[in-house]
């Protein structure tokens, strides 16, 4: 059990917080990349501050206290997600798939794009949620590090699967079983977030490049190669490569992987580790290829025909979006059905041509080829059996492990 009590950010923690909200997944809009991670985050903006004014501790996972399911009186949902991550009609104003849930089930969504990145978003609804009160929110949407914490806090409301037969039976094998959420008993994923190996076709002299091992050590792409900022990413691409599992590696093996890019550094085969600026030097060249996040690299290739990905045969890291029920929400049953609504296979498409990350919904290509053909055959918006069994998860973290490995990467990066 994780109790609710004073934390206080280390020095790497806090480093590593602002380096992802400066110029990592978390200074990004919606649409231009990802957001940032590490559960190192959450202590930003006071939460000794809480304990400090006699909020009690959370209650052990599974305990959050339901308020009485306003549902069948009150037919509405109060929705928070981040901007542009929802389909929006050729007016500029409706939202066509909720537009569409509304007028079969006549329940109203107030739809909020109040989401900018985690920190923030935790800021917001955690005196609420710590001192047991609504939120004013049904359904949120967070990244799956926070996703874990509140879950581990007694802060989302464990979800009724009666309500959600389209998202049990379509949720794609790689999003099921999740270490912060084993059998999805409080959360359904709303994306996937990749992150692949990208190279300039132009820059490697037509070279394909596919590993990690060749960003290392392929000597024609000495200083040319970079990775990213996020240690998550690079060290869980890193770790991968070594034949070691992010979801389950020891001290040694992160030590192991810090020290194979440490070389790396050391004879400038690595040029730099960035945030997403690293999209223009490998749009010119001057990056040749790179640890890299795949929605950037659909639209880099609609403006660049050079820029290509690869799925390393040893696998990829893949994070995730997820929508989570808050404790003593109002309106339970609805947001269970929006949930569930959104697992329907034309609806899903809909979604998934308009966001172009990862769809967590299986069997939807059929619906998205008649949207368009090409996002239906695009490997980073629907990943096919052989990418998909590749997919890894880097592993929950002990706030012991975070500052640890969060020191060791920040030295490992310059920061």
């Amino acid at each position: 059990m994780e109790q609710y009590e004073p934390e206080r950010l280390s020095a790497p923690q806090l480093a590593a917080m602002r380096r992802s909200l400066r110029d990592g997944r978390g200074a990004l809009t919606r649409r231009s990349l990802l957001r940032a991670s590490g559960t190192a985050a959450l202590a930003f903006g006071g939460l000794g501050a809480l304990s400090a004014c006699g909020i009690p501790p959370a209650a052990r996972a599974g305990d959050a206290a339901a308020s009485d399911d306003h549902s069948a009186a009150e037919k509405q949902i109060n929705f928070s997600n981040w901007t542009e991550y929802m389909d929006v009609g050729e007016d500029e104003k409706s939202r066509p798939t909720l537009d569409a849930f509304t007028k079969r089930t006549g329940i109203e969504v107030k739809y909020t794009e109040d989401i900018n990145d985690n920190v923030e978003f935790f800021g917001k609804i955690k005196p609420q949620l710590a001192a047991g009160q609504d939120t004013g929110r049904d359904l949120v949407i967070v990244t799956d590090w926070l996703a874990a914490r509140i879950i581990r806090l007694g802060w989302a409301q464990k979800l009724d699967h009666a309500n959600l037969p389209h998202a049990f039976a379509n949720l794609s094998a790689q999003f099921r079983t999740p270490d912060w959420d084993p059998g999805r008993a409080y959360s359904y994923p709303w994306t996937g977030i990749p992150t692949v190996i990208a190279y300039n076709e132009k820059a490697t002299g037509g070279r394909r490049v596919d590993s990690v091992t060749q960003l290392l050590d392929d000597p024609k792409l000495k200083g040319k190669v970079s990775f990213l900022s996020e240690m998550r990413d690079s060290v869980g691409m890193t770790l991968l490569d070594m034949g070691k599992d992010p979801g389950a590696f020891s001290d040694a093996d992160f030590d192991a992987a810090v020290g194979r890019m440490q070389k790396g550094v050391d004879t400038k085969q690595i040029r730099r580790f960035t945030g997403n600026d690293y999209t223009a030097d490998l749009s010119k060249g001057d990056i040749a290829a790179c640890v890299a996040w795949a929605g950037d690299i659909i639209q880099l290739q609609a403006d660049n025909p050079a820029i290509k990905f690869s799925i390393p045969s040893a696998g990829y890291i893949t994070s995730s979006d997820n929508m989570l029920i808050p404790a003593h929400a109002r309106h339970k049953t609805n947001a269970e059905k929006l949930m569930d609504y959104y697992y329907e296979l034309p609806v899903a498409a809909r979604l998934a041509a308009y966001i172009n990350y990862v769809c967590p919904v299986d069997g939807v290509a059929g619906e998205l080829a008649k949207i368009d053909a090409s996002m239906a055959s695009n490997t980073l918006i629907l990943p096919d059996r052989a990418m998909a069994a590749k997919s890894r998860s880097f592993r929950s973290l002990s706030a012991e492990e975070e500052t640890a490995y969060e020191e060791k990467f920040a030295k490992l990066i310059g920061a």
